[in-house]
C-alpha cells in the first residue's frame, strides 16, 4: 500500500543542510498497524507530512496505493489525500465554535457531499465512537477523550484507506490513552491501515510493528509480540 524508496529531505538553514530524512526505505502493506519512534528532531513529523501528502521530498520515491506521489500535481495530491488518508492529531484540532456533528461533517464539506448524505455519515461515524448522545456538543463541553474520539470520526467521515495519528494519546490520562487505543485497534481489525507517531513505549505496544528513527534515519524495524491489549483497552 505505501512503499517509499531512498527518500530524503533536506532543509537549507543557512549555509547548513539538515537532513530531516536521509536516504529511507520503508513499505506498509494494507492492513498493518504500525508505530513510528524516536527523540524529537529524529524526523518522524516529516515523514508524517511526506506520507499525508502535505510535504514533498527532496529526493527519493512514495507510491501510494500503487501510484507515485511525486508524479502528481497539487490538484491530484489533494485529491489522493482527501480519498485515502484520515488524519488524527494530537491537540484534536477540533473548531471550538462547531459542535461535533459539524466538526465531523467538516472534511465532506469540502469533499462536496451534499448536506444530508454528510449529515448521516457523520452521525454514524460519531456513534461508531460513542457519541450518539454528544452530537451537539460542542469541543468544551466534552472530555479529552471524548473530543479525541470526535477527531477519529472525523478522520473516518471520508472512508480512508488509512490513518495518520501524530500523538493521538499525548493529552490523555491513562484510562483515556487505553480507550482511544483500543478503538485504533478495532479499526485496524476492519481492515483499515494505521500508522502512529508516540514517545511512549506503551502506546507502541498497541501496534504490531515499531519503526524507530535517529537522525533521520530509520534504526530498527521490528515486530512486536501482541498481548491481550484490546482486551485491556476496552474492559
Amino acid at each position: 500500500m505505501i512503499r517509499i524508496t531512498n527518500l530524503s529531505k533536506i532543509y537549507q538553514m543557512g549555509d547548513t543542510q539538515v537532513r530531516a530524512l536521509d536516504d529511507i526505505s520503508l513499505t506498509v502493506t494494507e492492513g498493518e498497524m504500525m508505530a513510528i519512534m524516536g527523540p524529537s528532531g529524529s524526523g518522524k513529523s516529516t515523514l508524517m507530512n511526506v506520507l499525508g501528502c502535505l510535504d514533498q521530498p527532496t529526493r527519493g520515491a512514495y507510491h501510494l496505493s500503487g501510484r507515485d506521489v511525486g508524479q502528481l500535481d497539487e490538484r491530484e495530491q489533494a485529491a489522493l489525500r482527501n480519498r485515502e488518508i484520515g488524519f488524527v492529531f494530537q491537540s484534536f484540532n477540533l473548531l471550538p465554535k462547531l459542535t461535533a456533528l459539524e466538526n465531523v461533517e467538516l472534511p465532506l464539506v469540502y469533499a462536496g457531499v451534499d448536506h444530508k448524505e454528510r449529515r448521516e455519515r457523520a452521525i454514524e461515524a460519531l456513534s461508531k465512537m460513542g457519541l450518539a448522545e454528544r452530537l451537539y456538543h460542542k469541543p468544551k463541553e466534552l472530555s479529552g477523550g471524548q473530543q479525541q474520539r470526535v477527531a477519529i470520526a472525523r478522520a473516518l467521515v471520508s472512508r480512508p484507506r488509512f490513518i495518520l495519528a501524530d500523538e493521538p494519546t499525548g493529552n490523555l490520562d491513562s484510562r483515556s490513552s487505553a480507550e482511544i487505543m483500543g478503538i485504533f485497534q478495532e479499526l485496524n481489525q476492519q481492515g483499515i491501515t494505521i500508522i502512529l507517531v508516540t514517545h511512549e513505549e506503551d502506546i507502541a505496544s498497541y501496534t504490531q510493528r515499531v519503526v524507530r528513527f535517529f537522525d533521520g534515519k530509520i534504526v530498527s524495524d521490528q515486530p512486536i509480540k501482541q498481548g491481550n491489549r484490546t482486551e485491556e483497552a476496552c474492559s
